[in-house]
């Protein structure tokens, strides 16, 4: 009887369609479900096969399966137009395939976890075309492009933009070869017109800016300063030796009103929405569950829609799967929880088939760090004393800073006191605070500093000087230095020793160089060094350094780690029961190895390599790479619709692998609900956000450590995945080593294995910590 009712079900269904397909009407599929829980019959967990499936929202699949996913060749077609045919991986776009939308657009070439990456083709509905590289939807890499208007690039792109050595050609023929940033003209490079003139020389956002010369086919030529404003304008003009008069007349200013007039850029096109952004409508099985169990929609790269079906808690995985293990990227979370999950923590889904070892348990709530210093707080007066400082040293009225400083602004002696009385004087405003003394060392250095990191003088006066009072984390790291965290958590504040002081100061014209020369370096970015001295007995001086917070950001940071490349005493002291996310773990807490996309994690090593060159050279030791991860599954909040926010989680993030974790306050700050991730990780405009170690889109692989008595630095991977966001950068750069760490390293090395300490020579500091990022750092194949 079962099988005669299963044998109707399916001819009703197909007499629907056929009706669908002859009179052009709504296709409502009341018992796909049915029918497709009846095709998964005899099929056991794992298997592929092919199968169609008439979804229940009106997509339609035709391919390979497996376990209530596309996995191997096939087809899938949205509602709304768009189609994919090509190679799938339970649940994910991966392979070569070809994705079409319905305005006529469509892509060729390789796919990776739902994204456009890889070798690949672009035709847009315009008819402009795009051969090249890609990573995660944007053009990266080498590249050539089509304009439907005629015009073409050939050259170099970095996510989404022209960006490094490229040719420009114009349909009219003028043609400009060299260098590019951001999408437009920039550097250095040269200009051809069809009448034969051409420019060569430096430009700034698409216009001749600097240095250059403009030359006429005849030989005379125009060599100076370049620019839009007619006042910077300055140059010679040199006739050719076989013209007798020369154009002695001729206006620069000629080439930005006529001869560039037509030379504009071609804006990038419009696309309306990227595969990784489609939904599949994936069904499972309802044998045995409550009839209002329905399908939930999942994204191409594998993720649930937070949207859809909030209640976890129903779902089925295949066909008797067990609880404890995933199907094709999607678990129960209770069952990843243990069945004990709270409202703290909860388990997370992988990608793999299976999981090893214990789940990863996220929090959801993460508590504000740090202490608010309000009036009666013992540093309040040091905190207002700070904030006048501030205030007055960055308000100060001066000449617009210089990159090319001279020799003497680096000069240690370079330093200024201001004596602020509590009454106020000519250059000072009254307080209510005591009578103290502000010195600031190296201004033009610093002033510089942050116009080259981009930081408004305003914002930051208002991050530091504005009404809300700055927060001090509950006790002071292993080197007696405190921490001050701004309300906005772009900054933190370090109290520093008279030697760590020095040691800056000694480096400075070094950093300043470094920094400038790689806008991508990891290393800590300093923004002001400053030193109260207080009235009084103790006549107390605090010295104090002012920097970016690494860990600014809308996402929650769930873990942080602190590496270095040593085993001794790289293992939290903490017990388990007490590690939360605020806790920064180290090396020997490390159970990950993180994975880039190709391009990113080439850079990285790079400017790694750089980095730690420059460290060496300035003979630092004993400095690590602070590591933030953002779980991307974690903000899936099922109790949270798309767009809504929660208050649960901070903003700010301990910067300082020396700071203690300490002192949580109940306030806490909007957290970005799932539907926010997405968007802020597929929308191309938002990638200007992404920078290298800063809000960087990547997967880590879990990883254990074998049981056999030795100390193993890097675990063997086990082959589950998680979507993260990354931060990381290269802190605690000002330990010199002196004859401090010279003993330390002498005495330690008596007891334990030299190779096994912090405290070595800068050199082998380097060559070791190198070798251990590039262990734990790998390309995302």
């Amino acid at each position: 009887m079962k099988a005669w009712e299963a044998t109707v079900r399916k001819t009703q269904a197909a007499a629907k369609k056929r009706a669908n397909t002859i009179f052009g009407t709504s296709y409502a599929v009341d018992n796909v479900e049915e029918e497709n829980e009846d095709e998964e019959d005899g099929h056991a967990s794992g298997e592929v096969y092919h199968a169609e499936r008439f979804l229940p929202n009106g997509d339609y699949y035709n391919g390979y399966w497996a376990d209530n996913f596309p996995h191997g060749n096939g087809k899938y077609w949205w509602t709304d137009g768009c189609m994919y045919v090509g190679e799938w991986f339970r649940g994910k776009s991966m392979g070569k395939g070809t994705f079409s939308w319905p305005s006529g657009a469509s892509y060729e070439g390789n796919f990776k976890s739902g994204f456009m990456d890889g070798e690949g083709t672009y035709t847009g509905a315009n008819g402009g075309m795009y051969r090249g590289s890609w990573v995660m939807n944007l053009k990266h890499g080498f590249g050539l492009k089509d304009y439907a208007n005629g015009d073409s690039y050939e050259g170099e792109w970095s996510r989404g933009a022209q960006e490094g050595d490229g040719k420009y050609q114009w349909k009219s023929g003028t043609f400009y070869v060299g260098e590019w940033k951001n999408g437009k003209i920039s550097g250095k490079g040269t200009i051809y017109w069809t009448n034969e003139n051409l420019y060569e020389g430096n430009w700034e956002d698409g216009f001749p800016k600097g240095n250059g010369t403009f030359r006429w086919p005849d030989g005379s030529f125009y060599t100076g300063y370049w620019s839009k404003d007619a006042k910077e304008q300055n140059g010679t003009y040199y006739p050719s030796g076989s013209v007798v008069v020369g154009n002695l007349e001729w206006d620069p200013q000629e080439v930005f009103n006529n001869d560039l007039k037509d030379c504009t850029v071609c804006p990038a096109e419009k696309v309306p929405i990227w595969p990784s952004q489609k939904k599949l409508a994936v069904w499972s099985s309802s044998k045995g569950a409550e009839s209002s169990v329905r399908s939930r929609r999942m994204s191409v790269d594998g993720r649930i829609d937070a949207g859809v079906d909030k209640d976890m808690s129903r779902m089925r995985l295949s066909d008797g799967a067990s609880p404890h293990h995933c199907s094709a990227g999607v678990l129960d979370r209770g069952a990843m929880a243990g069945h004990d999950s709270d409202d703290t923590f909860s388990g997370l889904p992988v990608e793999g088939m299976s999981t090893r070892g214990s789940p990863l348990r996220i929090p959801k709530v993460v508590k504000r760090q740090g202490e608010t210093i309000c009036k009666g707080h013992r540093n309040y007066e040091l905190m207002l004393n700070l904030q006048l400082g501030i205030r007055h040293s960055v308000g100060r009225p001066g000449p617009p800073p210089s990159l090319d400083l001279k020799p003497s602004a680096f000069d240690p002696k370079e330093k200024y006191w201001t004596k602020f009385p509590s009454e106020g004087s000519k250059i000072t405003p009254p307080h209510q605070s005591c009578e103290f003394r502000w010195k600031d060392y190296c201004p033009k250095v610093f002033r510089t500093l942050r116009m080259l990191f981009k930081v408004d003088a305003a914002d930051y006066m208002l991050s530091i000087c504005g009404d809300d009072a700055l927060r001090e984390l509950s006790s002071p790291g292993k080197s007696g230095s405190f921490f001050y965290l701004t309300n906005d958590d772009r900054y933190m504040i370090k109290t520093m020793k008279k030697a760590e002081v020095k040691v800056l100061l000694r480096m400075l014209n070094a950093y300043y160089n470094h920094v400038r020369a790689f806008e991508n370096t990891l290393v800590t970015k300093y923004f002001g060094l400053h030193c109260v001295k207080l009235n009084g007995p103790a006549q107390k001086k605090v010295r104090f350094i002012i920097m970016g917070n690494l860990f600014c950001s809308e996402y929650m940071i769930h873990r942080r780690y602190d590496l270095k490349g040593s085993t001794f005493g790289r293992l939290t002291d903490k017990p388990e029961s007490e590690i939360d996310a605020t806790t920064t773990l180290k090396d020997l807490d490390l159970n990950f190895i993180f994975r880039l996309q190709k391009t990113w994690f080439q850079e990285f090593r790079r400017q790694a390599d750089k980095d730690c060159e420059f460290l060496e050279q300035e003979r630092i030791m004993d400095y690590s790479l602070l590591v933030g991860l953002h779980f991307i599954e974690a903000s899936n909040d099922d109790h949270t619709p798309p767009g809504a926010r929660t208050p649960v989680e901070p903003r700010n993030q301990n910067f300082s692998s020396d700071a203690d974790n300490g002192g949580s306050e109940t306030e806490s700050v909007p957290r970005l609900s799932r539907a926010d991730v997405d968007q802020l990780l597929l929308d191309p405009e938002r990638w200007a956000s992404i920078k290298l170690g800063i809000n960087m889109p990547a997967r880590v692989e879990r990883t254990e450590r074998r049981n056999d008595g030795e100390v193993q630095l890097v675990g063997e991977p086990t082959g589950e995945y998680y979507d993260v966001i990354m931060f990381f950068g290269i802190i605690d750069i000002l330990q010199d080593y002196d004859i401090t760490k010279k003993l330390e390293h002498a005495y330690k090395s008596i007891q334990y294995d030299p190779n096994s300490i912090s405290a070595v020579d800068p050199r082998q500091y380097s060559r070791r910590f190198r070798d251990y990022i590039f262990k734990v750092f790998a390309e995302d194949t």
